[in-house]
């Protein structure tokens, strides 16, 4: 395999009528054997039966180690080729490690604890995910500045979008059309990073993700993120606050596409969405500091919304600092042909040699499959980022990612959130509170939207992705519209402020465990590597489209249909986009993020029609009916996994060179 030393040829394949390369005739060669093959492209396009196929089954033990011997002579891996034989028998049949002769007692005992301690990792990789919460932090706090600001800096800059004090007769605009205009110019400020990210700073990820890596793009958006806060505070102008906010967005949009992508590439599978989702977790934390600085500042005159607009650039201090500790995505420097460097990546991520080693040879298997299958079939051609965007919508595999990211995307926008994370204040101060006491429950929707977070890390890869959406969206629909209807309450009665916050809590306590953490940790997960910057690129812009949207026109929104309007409005975007989620989003719980390739093979006709006629009727005979004993019927099942015992014999000599039970490679 000397061709794999090519960065652009690892693991590809030759078309349909080319020769296969020599070293490629091999009988069980997952190159070679064409009838494998062509199952293959049709499970990768077609895949009407939900198999999901391990590219190492059905090798014969002599062909795989002798494989494994070429991969570590391409890529100078030879002091660690014990450690790769071992992973890739593991990587083979999984489920059966305590018959893989090769494998010693400690082996298997750290292949058991990836089960029975399935959040022992190391430090590193915890070290890598906390620096990504701080990327994700710094997004909240960007958010929730603007927040406590709206109440106060139209007025400074002199844009005011309401009528003079019904106590003082001061400030305000003058006239009806004054007010108008500058609600939707206020809007557009509050929308500002959101049009920079969807229109820009979303799509120039890919090529910066391509040149820099992913600590170097995240390094770059913490430069942004540090200087644009600075920049709104200092702004004397609506302008200078435009042009800071754009900035502000490039940072955003940079992290928006990277962070999450950079966690689910150096997380272990089984608990990837427990860590992806930090991004969640940690951008509902930055909301809550975010809300803190504004009562910090609320009480410091005229530069309240100065301050409350230039805090968020502290926490980006110890990301700028801290990111060149992590390691690099290993997926990342094996798309880029640095496959040792990818070892040692993993090697820093992971317990041991050995499941480094497996981690790595399973990810070349799985992607020299996905290349080669997909080149063999005509469906992807190397291109440039256009080419891979018109590829996002017109192979079937990809559309059917592309779909299923941005049906998520668009509801985390359209359920509402974002009216109460922008406009909390605001919806406050129109049910009767003065500026502190609307800052307060500004404060308490923050403190229930970060606590009620940490359940997801550990239900997401238990209950699944689609569970959670599924057990919230109907929840959050009652919830918010049991909130605008409260706003039919006289506003004199202590009642009123007090429903209203409590509907808007346990509206912001369903959110958070289920569309919160969903839509970032799916988008990441769900694109093949050749694809996955410029899909996330499309799933990102997607969302902060929809972002724009609801910030600029919801002060226009509120004005005319008044609080309960909105509520309802959006009540009913929950039930749209429960009813879309069910019929187009696909689980990818407890899949490796290449075995997804053949759960979006599956046609969107044929996994509607499951969830129409299978999934359906077994929830309302569990559910309505209270017939316990009756099971969901599975779409994906695993290829099934042949053991064939290994040769004891044979295995003598594999470990020499290693001392099998040390982390380190003699």
């Amino acid at each position: 395999m000397d061709e794999l030393k090519n960065s652009e040829n690892i693991g590809a394949a030759p078309t349909e009528s080319a020769e296969l390369p020599h070293n490629e005739k091999r009988k069980g060669s997952i190159f070679a054997d064409a009838t494998r093959r062509k199952e293959s492209i049709a499970a990768l396009t077609e895949n009407v039966t939900g198999e999901i196929k391990n590219p190492l089954i059905g090798i014969p033990k002599d062909q795989l180690i002798q494989d494994v011997d070429n991969f570590a002579t391409a890529h100078d891996l030879q002091d660690i080729k014990p450690y790769l034989i071992k992973g890739a028998l593991v990587a083979q049949s999984p489920h059966h490690i305590d018959n893989i002769a090769e494998l010693d007692d400690e082996d298997r005992r750290v292949l058991h604890e990836e089960k029975s301690h399935r959040w022992k990792h190391p430090r590193v990789l915890y070290l890598t995910i906390l620096l990504n919460s701080i990327a994700a932090a710094i997004q909240g706090w960007d958010q929730t500045g603007a927040n406590g600001a709206n109440l106060t800096f139209s007025l400074a800059l002199g844009i005011p979008d309401s009528p003079p004090n019904a106590v003082t007769g001061l400030g305000g605009c003058m006239s009806e059309a004054e007010c108008n205009k500058n609600q939707w110019l206020v809007g557009f400020i509050n929308s500002s990073p959101y049009i920079a990210i969807c229109l820009f700073a979303a799509w120039i990820s890919d090529p910066v993700n391509h040149y820099l890596g992913r600590r170097g793009t995240i390094f770059v958006a913490a430069i942004f993120s540090l200087l644009a806060p600075l920049g709104c505070g200092l702004s004397q102008t609506w302008g200078q606050l435009v042009v800071c906010r754009v900035l502000l967005g490039i940072g955003m949009g940079l992290k928006e596409v990277t962070v999450p992508v950079f966690s689910a590439e150096a997380a272990p599978t089984n608990i990837r969405g427990g860590l992806v989702m930090s991004w969640q977790i940690w951008t509902a934390f930055g909301i809550f500091i975010g809300t803190c600085a504004n009562l910090v500042f609320v009480n410091s005159g005229k530069i309240a919304w100065r301050l409350q607009f230039a805090s968020a650039f502290v926490p980006a201090i110890p990301l700028v600092l801290g990111i060149w500790f992590c390691p690099e995505s290993p997926r990342w420097l094996m798309k880029k042909g640095r496959v040792a460097k990818a070892y040692k990546s993993l090697n820093r991520l992971r317990n041991t040699p050995l499941q480094a080693a497996r981690d790595l040879y399973f990810i070349h298997a799985q992607l020299a499959y996905e290349e080669a299958l997909l080149v063999e079939s005509g469906l992807a051609k190397t291109g440039n980022m256009f080419t891979r965007f018109i590829e996002l919508f017109t192979i079937p595999r990809l559309r059917r990612a592309t779909q299923a990211s941005g049906v998520v995307m668009i509801a985390q926008q359209m359920c509402g959130i974002n009216i109460i994370a922008f406009y909390s204040s605001t919806i406050f101060v129109q049910s009767g509170a003065n500026n502190i006491t609307a800052l307060l429950a500004s404060f308490g929707f923050g403190i229930v939207n970060f606590a009620f977070a940490w359940p997801a890390v550990w239900t997401i890869d238990t209950f699944g992705r689609r569970g959670l959406l599924l057990f919230t969206f109907p929840n959050m629909c009652w919830s918010l519209l049991a909130a605008g209807m409260c706003y039919y309450i006289p506003v004199s009665s202590r009642a009123h402020l007090g429903l209203v916050t409590f509907f808007i809590y346990i509206y912001d306590a369903f959110y958070s465990p289920g569309e919160g953490p969903v839509p970032f940790t799916y988008s990441a997960e769900v694109f093949p590597l050749s694809h996955r910057e410029i899909g996330m690129s499309w799933a990102v812009a997607t969302n902060n489209f929809w972002a724009t949207v609801v910030s600029l026109t919801f002060p226009r929104q509120l004005n005319a249909f008044g609080v309960q309007g909105a509520f309802g409005f959006y009540a009913a975007m929950n039930v749209v986009a429960l009813i879309m989620i069910f019929l187009f989003m696909p689980e990818t719980q407890q899949r490796s993020l290449e075995e997804l390739d053949y759960v979006f093979g599956v046609p969107t006709r044929t996994h509607a029609k499951y969830q129409l006629t299978k999934v359906l009727p077994w929830w309302f005979r569990r559910w309505i009916l209270q017939r316990k004993g009756t099971v969901c019927p599975e779409l994906y099942t695993f290829e099934e996994e042949v053991w064939t015992e290994s040769d004891r014999e044979d295995s003598k000599g594999i470990s020499s060179g290693v001392d099998v039970g040390s982390k380190e490679v003699v």
